[in-house]
Order: structure tokens, then C-alpha cells, then sequence
């Protein structure tokens, strides 16, 4: 079960990221792949709001990983500039993806071998067509995320 939809601004893929962070659950994490550019910061940003993180969201590519409180702790990571799994393993991912908090990882691809095989995988493209439209593709891997994407998607049927 995958679910696809298409954001047609920065602002609607936002608000589909506080959708999706409002559902979120100590543990959960979720992998955002696209090109630079494909939104993945923008629908972090989203994510930090539905979980009520209230400071200023930025990417980490520089730091690798933020951490911001909310109702849960949200943690924001950044796999581009890694040499590899190995590398991320050497940051500790294990104690945030098996922690209390969420954890978002862009470029996820960069190090796959380390990442839980249970997570919500979120596959961002521009419309080459339409480049201010993206389209995420919603990917579950494991009950608890088919799961979440059911209750997401009713959040979206409905509006909100």
C-alpha cells in the first residue's frame, strides 16, 4: 500500500507535513529521498510543526543532525555529506531511531544498511511540468506505518 499526492506549493507541502507529524509516535522515523530542491527540508519543517516544535527549523547539512523539542523530541538528519553507513552508525543513529523521539532523515539512500527496517518512506518529485508542484510518494514499510498512512490519509479525504 503506497500512497501518492501532490503538493501544488511549498506551503501545501508543509501543511502536509504538520498533517503527517501530528500523527507521529515515539519511534517513529521517516525517510525523505529526492534531488536538492524536491522540498524534503520544507516538509521537515512541516513535520517539526504538527509535533510542536515552535523554533526555527533548518536544514542540517552542515551539523548532520538537529534536535528540537516538541511533544516529542524531533530529530532532523541529514545523510548527504556522510561517507556512509558506517558513518552514520559512528553518530549514534541507533539511540535515536530506537529512542523516544521522531527522526527525519534526508538522503536516507546515503545509508540505508544502518536504517530501521520498519519507517514511513517519503519519495519527493518536482513536476518538471509544473515546477512549483511536487509529488510525494508515501511508501510504508512496516503494520505501524500502514497504519499511519491510513490515518493520514482520512486526515487528507477530510480537509485537513
Amino acid at each position: 500500500m503506497e500512497f501518492t499526492w501532490l503538493s501544488l506549493c511549498s506551503e501545501e507541502t508543509e501543511n502536509f507535513g504538520r498533517l503527517l507529524g501530528g500523527l507521529l509516535r515515539p519511534g517513529d522515523v521517516v525517510c525523505l529521498y529526492g534531488e536538492l530542491g524536491a522540498g524534503k527540508t520544507v516538509l521537515a519543517k512541516g513535520i517539526a510543526r504538527g509535533l510542536g516544535v515552535t523554533e526555527a527549523v533548518t536544514s542540517p547539512t552542515f551539523t548532520l543532525i538537529n534536535e528540537y523539542a516538541g511533544r516529542l523530541p524531533f530529530f532532523h538528519m541529514d545523510a548527504y555529506r556522510l561517507s556512509g553507513p558506517r558513518e552514520m552508525y559512528d553518530l549514534g543513529c541507533e539511540e535515536y531511531f530506537y529512542g523516544e523521539g521522531v527522526t527525519v532523515v534526508e538522503w536516507p539512500e546515503r545509508v540505508e544498511e544502518v536504517l530501521p527496517a520498519e519507517r514511513l518512506n517519503i519519495y519527493l518529485k518536482v513536476r518538471p511540468e509544473e515546477p512549483g508542484q511536487r509529488e510525494l510518494c508515501l511508501v510504508p514499510r512496516g503494520r505501524r506505518y500502514e497504519e499511519l498512512l491510513g490515518e493520514l490519509k482520512e486526515l487528507v479525504r477530510a480537509g485537513h
